[in-house]
């Protein structure tokens, strides 16, 4: 801190030089010209200091920021104390500004909603995201009582309980499918402060969760409960059953058996493949081969029901994963198999192009009504579960296939028309597609 001595230092010193100048003036022209110099004197000083007591008024009444104004003598150290005090509390200002910006704008960039409140519950402050969680609109509603705007009696209740300790799950009455999980918590001088916190995808993730759990023991207890049922019947009456009965029963357990088994490994491939699983390495995919031994197979699958065409184009070869690739596209070839009735036409199709390259299935089957094609690669979804079931499909194939596929950076796409069959067709991007290796 500047010491304040230069306060007395020029107030003694402009008196010494007072006093100094009427001695001479009175040696030369009497006591009362001396007199009359300390009078003037006294005078000049005290309206000198009157004028930058003004001055000083008058700047104290100009906006923050004007410059200090210009003295000499003790008031210009006066008015530099007040210039440096001031350019101090600018500085703090702007800085506290500055801050305060950020936190705002750091408010705006939160992914959650906040409303600050105050002791009246009227809104002080809203961000973006509680505008949109709230159908708020912070232009109009900035000191309006939330009450009046977000009316849920659940939001109303859980505000004047005074109880917060826990969240309130609310379902928006706004927009359909929202559900906000909302906390309030007190600071300040009986101030509140609302979080909300879009858990819509969370819900639904439950839901999915419940409805999993719901179709594997629906998957599992049926033929669970075949096999029991058999092995049963065998062991209370073996000797009632002529051999080929007891041939029949454990021929049908077996089947049920291997439809558990290809269901937990059908479980087990999505679980790998929904959790991130590392990736097998890449290897460079003939497709020639491929599409013959996907022939083979859906041959082999029809067992003369159908009839199965390969038509390719185009040279290159696949870069990815040659097991999961060939999974894919055999899931998609045993599905035309399983929904094409007997005497049907499956045509499999490779061809690449300058965008890449493609693989479709094309069926004369049952064919999908338009509505249920978004929802095909949902695990479990079938739209005929007796067909499905009788046909030996576990309601995950289409799961498996849209993750293989993401991982390969490709697109499932489907048109089917009900009662003329489907096509199938998976997109692979220009990436995937290199030369073939030399032989």
């Amino acid at each position: 801190m500047r010491p304040v001595r230069y306060l007395w230092t020029g107030a003694l010193t402009a008196l010494i030089l007072l006093g100094l100048i009427a001695a001479v003036v009175a040696i030369f022209g009497g006591v009362i010209a001396g007199l009359v110099v300390i009078i003037v004197g006294l005078l000049a000083i005290l309206a000198w200091n009157i004028r930058n007591l003004i001055r000083l008024v008058m700047w104290s009444r100009e906006p923050i920021g004007t410059p200090v104004p210009r003295a000499a003598g003790s008031w210009g150290h006066v008015f530099a104390e007040l210039n440096r005090r001031s350019r101090m509390s600018y500085d703090m200002r702007e800085r506290m500004s500055s801050a305060l910006e950020r936190f705002h704008d750091a408010s705006q960039a939160m992914p959650d909603g906040v409303l600050y409140l105050s002791d009246s519950d009227t809104i002080e402050w809203i961000n973006l995201k509680a505008e949109q969680h709230f159908g708020l609109n912070h232009k109009q509603d900035l000191g309006a009582p939330v009450t009046n705007l977000v009316r849920q009696p659940e939001f109303v209740h859980y505000l004047q309980s005074g109880y917060h300790e826990d969240p309130l799950i609310l379902h928006s009455g706004r927009r359909n499918g929202l559900t906000l999980q909302v906390q309030i918590i007190p600071f300040g001088d009986d101030q509140k402060m609302v979080l909300s916190r879009d858990i819509s995808q969370l819900e639904r993730l439950e839901t999915m969760r419940r409805d999993f759990v719901a179709n594997v023991s629906h998957e599992l207890r049926t033929p669970l409960t075949v096999v029991g049922g058999f092995l049963e019947t065998l062991i209370d009456g073996l000797d009632d059953f002529a051999r080929e009965d007891v041939i029949r029963f454990l021929r049908l357990a077996q089947d049920q058996s291997s439809r558990m088994g290809r269901l937990i490994d059908d479980l087990l491939t999505l679980s790998a493949l929904e959790t991130g699983a590392p990736a097998p390495a890449e290897e460079r995919i003939d497709p020639v081969a491929l599409m013959h031994e996907i022939r083979e197979d859906t041959e082999l699958l029809s067992a003369g029901r159908h009839t199965v065409t390969l038509s390719m184009s185009g040279e290159g070869a696949l870069l990815g994963s040659g097991k999961e690739i060939h999974s894919a596209f055999a899931n998609l070839a045993s599905n035309a198999v399983r929904y094409t009735p007997a005497g049907g036409k499956i045509e499999l199709v490779w061809r690449i192009d300058d965008d890449g390259a493609e693989f479709s299935v094309r069926d004369t089957g049952i064919g999908v009504a338009a509505e249920h094609i978004p929802r095909l690669t949902e695990r479990f979804y079938r739209v005929d579960r007796g067909r499905s079931r009788e046909t030996g499909g576990t309601g995950l194939g289409l799961a498996i296939v849209k993750h293989i596929l993401t991982r390969h950076q490709a697109e499932l796409k489907v048109s089917s028309t009900p009662g003329e069959g489907s096509v199938f067709s998976v997109r692979l991007p220009r990436a995937r597609i290199t030369k073939l290796p030399v032989r």
